[in-house]
C-alpha cells in the first residue's frame, strides 16, 4: 500500500556461530516480500545487536542461532531491550534450538522461534501478523 512504512527487520548472528547461510537466505526473503532488511553480520553481541535495533529503529530482530548458545544469549538480548523500553519490537529466533528450550524462550519474551526446514513463507506471514504499531508491547 502506498505511503505505509515497510516493516524494519534486523537480522542477526549473536556469538560464535561462523555459519550464516541461513541467516543471509531469511533475509533475501525478507527483502523479496518487501521489507527493509538490516543484516548485521557474523559474531554479534546482544549489546550490539540491541544497540543497531535502537539505531535502526527497527519492528522486528530476527536472531539466527547454531551454536547452541541460545540460552544464554537470548534471555541477554531481551532483559536489554527492557532495559532500553523496547518491548514493542518483535524477536524471533531461527536455527538449532531442541524443543525443551522452547518454553524458556518463549517465557523471556520470544515470540517465535523457526527450527529448520520452517517454511519461509510461514516466517513473512508470522512476521506480517505479528508486528504491532509503534508503542504497543509486540509480547503480552
Amino acid at each position: 500500500m502506498p505511503g505505509e512504512r515497510k516493516i524494519r527487520v534486523l537480522v542477526a548472528k549473536p556469538g560464535l556461530d561462523g555459519h550464516d547461510r541461513g541467516a543471509k537466505v531469511i533475509a533475501r526473503a525478507l527483502r523479496d516480500a518487501g521489507m527493509e532488511v538490516i543484516y548485521t553480520g557474523l559474531r554479534q553481541t546482544p549489546e550490539m545487536i540491541v544497540n543497531a535495533s535502537l539505531q535502526e529503529d527497527v519492528d522486528v530482530i530476527g536472531l539466527s542461532i547454531l551454536s547452541g548458545a541460545h540460552n544464554a544469549i537470548v534471555p541477554r538480548v531481551m532483559d536489554l531491550l527492557k532495559h532500553n523500553q523496547m518491548d514493542d519490537v518483535l524477536v524471533l529466533v531461527g536455527g538449532i534450538i531442541p524443543d525443551q528450550d522452547v518454553p524458556l524462550l518463549k517465557e523471556k519474551g520470544v515470540a517465535g522461534i523457526f527450527q529448520p526446514g520452517t517454511a519461509m513463507d510461514e516466517i513473512i506471514q508470522f512476521i506480517r501478523h505479528n508486528v504491532k504499531p509503534r508503542g504497543i508491547p509486540a509480547v503480552t
